[in-house]
């Protein structure tokens, strides 16, 4: 196997900015403040006017971005939470940590978001919030989801983990909602070297909410008074250095994954899979380039086999992960994210991926079709 080609290749993203990491990096490990210090100040302040939104609040990471979001909002036992079931564990996760009840809304089959035609079936008295995730980069349907919470009284949530730099309309996520949240970790279009999350919204009083929690709930007026019950979740400078350097070149990079996924689109024509569709009124940013097929473990086994890195996203929908058995959802309940989830798989992008690379993916994908 002489040709390796990863799903998504970090080192290639590194060497391209070495230096300016490398500098960032050093000017806070001679700087001497590591944790919540100006760099995660200045971060939050940026991403909050990249994202058209007054506040930034830096957290450990995304995970906490959703649950320290919903704590704030006081969401608990008794509330439910409306949302995806194809997504990753985390979002539903947060709501259940809570002690509330996640309700999963069916998924349009083409964009893999929301089906905002089925939220009305879903909310009731005890609902307060509903979770749009904007999947693999892709919009949920922004303009349906707020008329219906506003309808409803329901506070919006956009978790825009895999999503940051995507636009619904013309405008970027992340203002829509009440609060949006965003993911660092590494495989991200944005992503550290480690983990890390931010929430971003205009509500002042949230902001100040998610301040306090972050750092175990403490009183804004002084260190060793407590507030609230709240988390250890603080972003630390490092991170933040290292995003400031990547946050001027993430238009770049999403325009480069859309680029490839058009080279994909083109080259996959004819085959017997379903590529990704982008919504007319949608700018889809690509975090992965998900396809789908009959066939999808033959042909991941297949692609393994020439050197070429493959993942399912999603293998289980979450209403029929083992740990919602109590919840009482059962196989056919939700139908499309069933079927997507047992079709969907990622080719290998990232910004840096040749045209030639991509087709020798293809030509490995009409080969295992062939065959």
């Amino acid at each position: 196997m002489t040709n390796h080609t990863p799903l998504l290749d970090l080192k290639a993203q590194y060497r391209e900015i070495r230096e300016e990491i490398q500098k960032a990096v050093m000017g806070v490990l001679e700087g001497g403040r590591y944790i919540l210090g100006p760099e995660v100040k200045s971060l939050e302040e940026e991403v909050a006017a990249y994202s058209g939104t007054r506040y930034g609040i830096g957290v450990a990471n995304g995970t906490d971005a959703l649950l320290l979001t919903l704590d704030a909002w006081g969401i608990g036992p008794g509330d439910e939470v409306i949302t995806t079931p194809f997504t990753f564990f985390a979002t539903a996760e947060v709501i259940s940590k809570l002690g509330a009840r996640p309700v999963f809304v069916d998924i349009d089959p083409e964009t893999c978001n929301l089906d905002v035609s089925l939220l009305e079936n879903h909310v009731s008295e005890k609902t307060k919030a509903v979770i749009p995730v904007h999947i693999f980069g892709q919009p949920a349907n922004l303009d349906e989801v707020t008329a219906f919470a506003e309808k409803h009284g329901l506070r919006v949530l956009e978790d825009a983990a895999q999503a940051i730099g995507a636009e619904y309309k013309g405008r970027r996520i992340g203002s829509f909602g009440d609060a949006a949240t965003y993911s660092f970790f590494p495989t991200k279009n944005l992503g550290g070297y480690g983990d890390g999350g931010m929430v971003v919204t205009d509500d002042a009083q949230l902001a100040e909410t998610l301040k306090s929690l972050r750092v175990h709930g403490r009183s804004p007026h002084s260190k060793y008074h407590n507030a609230l019950i709240g988390y250890n979740s603080r972003l630390d400078e490092l991170q933040a250095a290292a995003l400031r350097v990547k946050l001027q070149y993430l238009d770049r990079w999403n325009e480069a994954r859309r680029e490839r996924a058009r080279v994909y689109n083109r080259l996959l024509e004819g085959l017997p899979v379903t590529t990704p569709v982008e919504a007319e009124d949608r700018k889809h940013i690509y975090h992965l380039y998900i396809i789908q097929t009959e066939e999808r473990d033959g042909l991941m086994e297949h692609l393994k086999s020439r050197g070429i890195g493959t993942a399912a996203y999603y293998p289980v929908p979450l209403h029929l992960q083992e740990v919602y058995r109590d919840l009482g959802y059962r196989e056919g309940d939700l139908p499309v994210a069933e079927e997507i989830c047992r079709r969907s798989m990622a080719l290998p992008l990232y910004p840096e991926l040749d045209e030639a690379t991509q087709m020798r993916v293809v030509e490995a994908v009409k080969q295992f079709f062939d065959s």
